[in-house]
């Protein structure tokens, strides 16, 4: 087999996707991982190490998330078999037998394909006036990242999620005060993270409340809410996490001609995790699935490695 040519190329280096790296090469598959698919900021590793917390990985009661992402990739490179290169896939293209994937790098050759994207964090509506304005100016997207800067400062959370419930958490280790600003009725943490809100006396709830403005001079200042906050529409704030949800990564996958559902989601078959182009499989955050943890990401990256082990064998694919 040619130098650039492998047996299965992933799309993103996540946990997904390196998970799947892991095991197609204890199926003896020469595989070809490669991060920064979709060049956002997230690093190889994934979303998940931008989790300060984790608690819901077996054989792990807590860790964090930059560890895990750790361990996994680890786990994957102690594989021969297994090359995890940081360039970002440009262009994919199908042939007889194989797929040509370019990068901002290089040009590969495999006998099939793991889309392992993910998602990118979805920003708040442009008519949010300051929106814009003021990203890295005191929007931030990852409290991990920069819930440090915020040491004994006001800052809020947007949205009403598990995640915007841990980004205030985390929070509050630093800040002196964090609001969580949510448009709905009730945030809706996991049952373990809404008492741990509950309880911490840093954190105040605003519900049924939305953002019209955010303000300042040079960085964040203030936000104007859509209706009075204890007699006032406006809020001094230091900074303000947006946490309101993600946008899957499938653009490359689209223009493949892979199928995708309304939300953009790559649709695959659960039991194999294949998509509508033989030879071409989807797992994790970018698959069309309701229930999206780093547990059930590895879990479907493992089983696209084992189907797409079957597929080269049973189609008798040379290379």
């Amino acid at each position: 087999m040619l130098k650039k040519n492998y047996d299965f190329i992933i799309i993103g280096a996540g946990g997904t996707g390196l998970a799947a790296a892991m095991y197609a090469a204890r199926l003896g598959l020469k595989t070809l991982c490669l991060g920064a698919s979709h060049g956002s900021e997230i690093p190889i590793g994934g979303v998940i190490t931008t989790t300060n917390i984790v608690e819901n990985y077996p054989g792990f009661k807590k860790i964090s998330g930059p560890e895990i992402a750790d361990k996994i990739k680890e786990h994957a490179e102690s594989y021969d078999l297994v090359t995890i290169k940081e360039e970002k896939a440009t262009e994919i293209s199908k042939h007889k037998n194989y797929f040509s994937v370019k990068t901002s790098a290089e040009t590969y050759h495999g006998k099939t394909i793991l889309f392992a994207t993910g998602t990118k964090w979805r920003k708040l509506p442009e008519e949010i006036k300051g929106s814009r304005e003021f990203e890295h100016k005191g929007i931030n997207y990852c409290a991990l990242c920069d819930g440090p800067l915020y040491k004994n400062k006001i800052v809020a959370v947007i949205g009403g999620s598990d995640s915007a419930a841990k980004d205030a958490l985390l929070l509050a280790e630093h800040a002196k005060k964090v609001y969580i600003i949510y448009r709905g009725e009730k945030i809706r943490p996991e049952p373990i993270n809404a008492e741990r809100v509950k309880k911490n006396s840093k954190i105040e709830v605003i519900t049924n409340t939305n953002l019209k403005e955010i303000r300042g001079k040079e960085f964040v200042e203030a936000v104007v809410l859509d209706k009075p906050y204890k007699g006032s529409t406006e809020l001094n704030l230091d900074g303000v996490f947006v946490a309101i949800g993600h946008i899957v990564l499938t653009e490359l996958a689209k223009k493949l001609g892979v199928k995708t559902n309304k939300k953009e989601e790559i649709v695959i078959d659960h039991k194999d995790s294949s998509t509508n182009i033989p030879g071409v499989f989807a797992a994790g955050d970018c698959a069309d699935k309701p229930f999206k943890q780093l547990i059930t990401g590895v879990a479907e990256g493992c089983t696209a490695a084992y189907s797409a082990y079957t597929f080269i064998t049973e189609n008798g694919i040379e290379g």
